[in-house]
């Protein structure tokens, strides 16, 4: 989508997905608590907000888990907003969570997970891809309504950026995980010409980083 809209009508939406998190034992952390930014996670989530200092930006809002907070509160503080937390930017739920899904070594090399892999397209491990869509869709919505006319940030996670992505675009869900264009601490934007979606820029502030890092 590369169309130009009169700066009057457009609402962004920018969807971030948080910054690298402390994660020593390489656990697929899901929506555990006690999860929060590394280092360089919190220097990330500060690049993300230097980049939009200057943007117009009239809400901040994001999902409750320590990481998606700790990546928003930056952008907040620069714009003197508080930040909202919405129950719909979660992280997806998943089975293997609190464990290693590494081949090898890790929870797939065992025969009592594998039941849990029979179904790749719903998924049958987690979350069903159209209810996170769904519910991202509904975070966004809310986000467009209070920003109307200006911007907003909705902070999430890896798999529910990546899917709500995929279904605005009008691609199938299910997909090959190693292929997700969303680095940690990048900007989905998602453009609107009053309610219509008119385009979807994405954009790493705060540079590449490799799409099978887990816990998103």
């Amino acid at each position: 989508m590369t169309e130009s809209v009169p700066s009057e009508k457009r609402t962004i939406v920018h969807v971030l997905r948080h910054g690298e998190v402390h994660n020593p034992t390489g656990i697929l952390y899901g929506r555990l608590p006690g999860y929060r930014l590394s280092v360089t996670g919190e220097s990330q989530a500060r690049s993300v907000a230097a980049t939009l200092a200057d943007h117009d930006i009239a809400h901040v809002v994001a999902s409750p888990l320590e990481r998606a907070q700790q990546t928003a509160a930056p952008i907040a503080e620069k714009h003197g907003l508080e930040i909202v937390t919405d129950e719909n930017l979660i992280e997806a739920g998943n089975q293997f969570e609190g464990l290693k899904v590494a081949v090898g070594d890790g929870a797939l090399s065992r025969p009592r997970h594998w039941w849990k892999l029979r179904d790749p397209f719903t998924p049958s491990w987690g979350e069903p891809y159209l209810q996170i869509a769904h519910r991202m869709l509904a975070a966004v919505n809310a986000a467009r309504v209070a920003a109307v006319g200006r911007e907003a940030v909705c902070v999430s996670h890896q798999l529910p950026v990546w899917t709500l992505r995929r279904f605005l675009e009008g691609e199938r869900l299910w997909h090959d995980p190693r292929n997700r264009q969303c680095s940690l601490a990048s900007l989905t934007s998602l453009v609107y010409d009053g309610d219509t979606l008119v385009d979807i820029v994405y954009s790493e502030p705060a540079g590449a980083s490799d799409p099978n890092v887990h816990g998103a």
